[in-house]
């Protein structure tokens, strides 16, 4: 960044719940924006990150320096819109080199409103996180009272017992149909906040999909008579998502369930298990992870601040993946229900394809049933 435009930049702070603050310059809109701050340790992907989801009501913070390098495009997203609550940088790149480039990341948010900072140390932001714990926080480029931002992150909710699903779900159902030609088996996915590329993952390995909203009920499910079920991630409390958790409780056993991050956590809730948040979270593209059946190691994708409880699963479940920088569970199945899942994301490539086995997996449960 030139001089020049160093000195036309707008301040912008950020404020944690906790009274630690940053100062830095605008990235994106200008106003203010509030929510959990978390932090991602991606190098690259931070488009599909903001259009992710799961992410919806926090404010991610990139822990690698340089971000925007490639620009923003039309095709890298995993939904219609950015979902983050706000974006936190070190330092954006000013003129992006690529040519899938339709923008830069500063237009890319300031177009749909996105409120963002850069120019923070957000290695101290990071390490404070890891320390304490993820905490809200808010963004402003209007307000620099510290008393005043400090009321208002005091009114954002906490993510303990928080819904975020009825924000992202779709409203109503529409139908992905595969591009094979072969006798295809027709999907559920379950609307908790799906990815784009699960869709394109289970078009690519021969199935229909139909997605219907969070809040669809076990019967309605089952009268569009499908091969098997998916659930999909999402963000918030999974403990909160009672609806999901009641429809889950009937589908289990009916047909064979294929579960993602969120949709993992909602199994396991059907099944009688319980879930519990995490300090930090999960949130990058180089976690490792152990797949106890093949005796293998698995980089995956995560994004995710709630874990089961291993303890509480039932008797006839089996943990098959774990996490190998905390132990925390990875995946589990159960045989008698035909129903299986992951914490991780599959159809994310950091490895680049380690788990893409999970997609034929749950293909051939439901020819095999």
């Amino acid at each position: 960044m030139s001089f020049v435009n160093f000195l036309k930049q707008k301040p912008a702070i950020l404020l944690l719940e906790d009274g630690r603050e940053f100062e830095g310059f605008s990235l994106g809109a200008e106003g203010e924006t509030s929510g959990e701050i978390c932090f991602n340790t991606g190098m690259s992907g931070y488009q599909e990150i903001i259009t992710d989801p799961s992410y919806s009501g926090q404010l991610v913070a990139m822990t690698y320096p340089h971000i925007g390098n490639y620009g923003t495009n039309n095709q890298d997203v995993e939904s219609s819109k950015i979902q983050v609550s706000g974006f936190i940088i070190k330092e954006e790149t000013v003129i992006p080199s690529n040519f899938r480039s339709n923008a830069s990341l500063r237009s890319y948010l300031k177009e749909v409103g996105v409120v963002g900072i850069q120019g923070i140390d957000t290695r101290a932001l990071t390490i404070h996180l890891r320390k304490e714990g993820l905490m809200n926080g808010i963004i402003s480029t209007i307000d620099f009272n510290k008393s005043s931002l400090m009321e208002k992150v005091k009114k954002v909710p906490q993510m303990n017992g928080l819904d975020l699903v009825k924000n992202v779900s779709t409203d109503k159902k529409y139908f992905y149909a595969s591009k094979n030609n072969s006798k295809n088996n027709k999907i559920v996915a379950i609307d908790f906040g799906i990815k784009s590329n699960i869709l394109r993952l289970l078009s690519h390995y021969e199935c229909d999909i139909e997605i219907v909203p969070a809040n669809t009920n076990a019967e309605e499910i089952l009268n569009l008579n499908p091969d098997g079920i998916f659930l999909s991630n999402g963000p918030g409390d999974p403990s909160a998502v009672d609806y999901g958790i009641k429809t889950i409780k009937k589908l289990i056993g009916k047909k064979p369930i294929f579960g993602i991050c969120l949709g993992h956590q909602l199994l396991a809730l059907a099944l009688g298990a319980k879930t519990y948040k995490l300090k930090f979270g999960h949130h990058g593209i180089n976690h490792p992870v152990k797949n106890l059946n093949k005796n293998t190691i698995e980089i995956t994708s995560q994004n995710h601040g709630f874990a089961v409880d291993p303890d509480s699963l039932p008797n006839d479940t089996k943990i098959t993946h774990i996490n190998l920088n905390d132990n925390t569970v990875e995946g589990f199945e159960s045989n008698s229900c035909r129903a299986f899942c992951v914490q991780y994301h599959p159809e994310s490539g950091p490895g680049p394809h380690d788990s893409r086995y999970l997609f034929k997996k749950f293909k051939n449960l439901m020819k095999n049933a």
